[in-house]
């Protein structure tokens, strides 16, 4: 969509991602928090210091959100790309409360301080059996057996 904002942020998960379902539709989202704090060079002591953190709320949906809830855990280096969103709400007390969140589209690990090794879910419905197939997809050795590039892939 044309005029959002799009944000990459890159930090630390304060506490360890929380999956919910929805209750209409059954959907996953998962919400977690990024700290994401600079590192900056004071010149008079020869040191680096921590500058001011960021703290961004974010939410991821579906399959993809169920895969952030089932890798990631506190204090896990992560990339988050996505959309930035604010919304309001009414709080219990009926104060009305504006909040930033970052919508993913994408989250992953970053490699700069860890290894990660990728394994493909068992199949495209968060590993439980697609009512749409009948049985889900068996999974072999290779984890990129069942790969099919999407459409903007194919030349």
């Amino acid at each position: 969509m044309s005029g959002e904002t799009t944000l990459t942020i890159i930090g630390n998960l304060t506490a360890d991602p929380i999956v919910r379902f929805m209750n209409e539709t059954g959907d996953a989202v998962v919400n977690f928090t990024v700290a994401s704090t600079p590192r900056v060079f004071d010149s008079k002591s020869k040191q680096w210091k921590d500058g001011a953190a960021l703290f961004l709320r974010c939410t991821q949906w579906r399959e993809a959100g169920e895969h952030v809830a089932d890798s990631l855990s506190k204090g896990d280096r992560v990339i988050v790309v996505g959309k930035l969103s604010q919304r309001e709400y009414t709080d219990r007390d009926g104060v009305k409360r504006t909040v930033m969140e970052l919508v993913a589209d994408e989250v992953g690990t970053s490699l700069k301080y860890a290894v990660a090794r990728p394994v493909r879910s068992k199949n495209r419905n968060g590993g439980r059996p697609n009512p749409k197939d009948g049985n889900a997809p068996g999974v072999s050795d290779d984890p990129f057996s069942d790969f099919q590039p999407s459409a903007d892939e194919v030349a």
